[in-house]
């Protein structure tokens, strides 16, 4: 998720590693804080890998400041990334938001669309954080309100969701956007 946030924000342009830290940290730093420690190391190995550049600049007022830019290989790896996104991707929310915040820059529609199916496809599929057995409890099913609470906000977040990702799809030209209403958390 971290290497995905990187290459999206340097595909949009060259980014000193604070600015980058900061607009990271904005998308992501919610449910997880990005740490130098963290971002540093990510950074060199996507450098080491040859898809980033950093190039040194002398700093206005301080020591000289790293600028980091995107290199042709990792402008493709970015897009390859996006156009085949591993499933937990797909599935985990956090990291799907961070994979969707830079789909636009997969340059075909159809490719965008594929991505926006596997997402379709995985909240269409009943499911729920509780059990009894190997069946999904409905929120109506709980006795604990704490438990129901989680399932409705569950609910409510994937309608909205589902509802964004066929009218988007539809957009998009493609086909096989309707579907049941089945929502994840149901």
């Amino acid at each position: 998720m971290l290497e995905l946030a990187i290459l999206g924000f340097l595909y949009e342009a060259p980014l000193h590693g604070y600015e980058l830290r900061k607009r990271i940290t904005a998308l992501t730093g919610h449910v997880r804080p990005v740490a130098e420690s963290t971002l540093y190391p990510a950074i060199k190995r996507l450098e080491k890998a040859g898809l980033l550049a950093r190039e040194t600049q002398p700093g206005a007022v301080a020591a000289p400041r790293h600028m980091l830019t995107l290199t042709d290989e990792g402008r493709a790896e970015l897009v390859r990334r996006l156009a085949e996104p591993e499933q937990v991707e797909i599935t985990d929310e956090n990291r799907w938001f961070t994979l969707l915040a830079f789909l636009r820059h997969l340059p075909e529609p159809d490719r965008q669309a594929e991505v926006l199916r596997r997402r379709l496809r995985f909240l269409e599929e009943p499911a729920s954080f509780f059990y009894d057995g190997e069946r999904p409890l409905r929120a109506e099913e709980l006795d604990d309100p704490f438990r129901q609470g989680i399932l409705v906000v569950a609910r409510a977040t994937s309608a909205a969701e589902l509802k964004w990702l066929r009218a988007t799809l539809r957009s998009l030209g493609s086909p096989g956007t309707g579907g049941a209403t089945t929502a994840h958390g149901a």
